[in-house]
């Protein structure tokens, strides 16, 4: 069994465990409304993302190292020819490979879901082509009466 390879499995398999954490909390975010958090969420996943990149890279040059092809086929095979703790590594980060791939499809299906119900309100708040406020502070009502804002 390869050490490195093992070492390089290991540190990115906790990275795309962080990864997922950040997803998780990116979701509950976004089901409680606390947008405000979102930004710093998204900047921690691009590092990671990043991270994740470099790891990966270091492991198919490890694997060429070893004899084995960069893919998943090299990969496979080095962990079946490694013993089960370099399998058992290899498969840990598989499945959270996949679990990853299905919580960021899942956020973006939320945030597309935001994002269409945002536009769906302000195309409505449009629609009547006069603002629903004017300069004023009076609500237009479909007349030309309103009450002001500033009046309570």
């Amino acid at each position: 069994m390869s050490q490195l390879l093992l070492n390089h499995l290991t540190r990115e398999c906790a990275a795309v465990g962080e990864f997922l954490e950040l997803l998780d909390q990116e979701a509950s975010a976004m089901t409680q409304g606390n947008f405000a958090c979102l930004p710093g969420l998204t900047e921690r996943k691009a590092q990671l993302a990043d991270q994740i990149a470099l790891f990966s890279r270091q492991r198919e040059i490890e694997l060429v190292k070893l004899g084995y092809t960069a893919d998943r086929n090299g990969a496979e095979a080095a962990a079946n020819a490694g013993g089960k703790l370099l399998q058992d590594t290899w498969n840990k980060l598989l499945t959270r490979a996949a679990l990853a791939h299905e919580h960021n499809y899942r956020n973006g299906v939320m945030i597309h879901t935001h994002l269409d119900f945002t536009r769906q309100a302000i195309s409505f708040l449009h629609a009547g082509g006069q603002p629903l406020y004017g300069a004023n502070g009076a609500h237009h009502t479909g007349s030309n009466s309103g009450n002001s804002l500033a009046l309570g």
